[in-house]
């Protein structure tokens, strides 16, 4: 309800994400042949960078109206708040953005046999771009320049998620099994399911505190 009194913020995400790959073939090569090959790195990028620009207002607003420091205090543990926070916003940015990689996917030739392994990935990497972004915002709420520092804290840890989302529609456009792949990203995302709420807990009580 927050995030959709605020419906500038949520299209933001979205309208980067669909001017980042449009101008991928603009800018680079519109040929099916390169564009083809490379459209699961470009898809996966495109929505790691609208991920990002949207993590910065993950407690701002909590943060300025004051109601952060209530929920420090709250009876109920603060990393059930956090994880609520980051369901929250997946279900507001990381979905849209996973259900608007197929058309955008076919425009960049894409097999449509490879769609569904394409959506695969971003079901369970988006998730584990949230949970990491949460701590980044957790701790650089209230700071000015909070969406850079997000940036710098959060993008060293996202190299995994894009390496193995990427890697699974390739090893699957060659012919080959990615299963594998696809349980090193689940056993990442169960990972960070479980110590990223704690750690961005953690991070908010720094910040409130000072």
């Amino acid at each position: 309800m927050l995030a959709f009194r605020r419906p500038q913020e949520l299209a933001n995400p979205l309208v980067f994400f669909v001017m980042a790959v449009s101008l991928f073939p603009l800018g680079v090569s519109p040929e099916k042949s390169f564009l083809a090959p490379a459209a699961a790195g470009v898809v996966w990028v495109a929505s790691l960078l609208a991920t990002l620009l949207s993590l910065d207002a993950l407690f701002r607003a909590d943060h300025e109206d004051g109601s952060l420091e209530q929920l420090t205090l709250a009876p109920q543990p603060l990393f059930i708040l956090v994880l609520a926070k980051v369901f929250a916003h997946w279900l507001t940015t990381g979905l849209p953005l996973l259900l608007l990689s197929p058309v955008l996917a076919l425009m960049l030739h894409v097999d449509e046999g490879l769609l569904g392994v394409l959506m695969l990935s971003l079901l369970v990497g988006a998730p584990v771009l949230s949970l990491i972004g949460a701590i980044g915002a957790a701790l650089t709420v209230g700071l000015r320049v909070g969406g850079v520092l997000i940036s710098l804290l959060v993008l060293p840890l996202y190299i995994p998620v894009l390496i193995f989302g990427t890697g699974m529609v390739q090893s699957a456009a060659a012919g080959m099994d990615y299963t594998s792949t696809l349980a090193m990203l689940g056993a990442i995302l169960a990972l960070s399911l479980t110590l990223a709420p704690f750690a961005a807990a953690a991070a908010l009580k720094i910040s409130v505190s000072n």
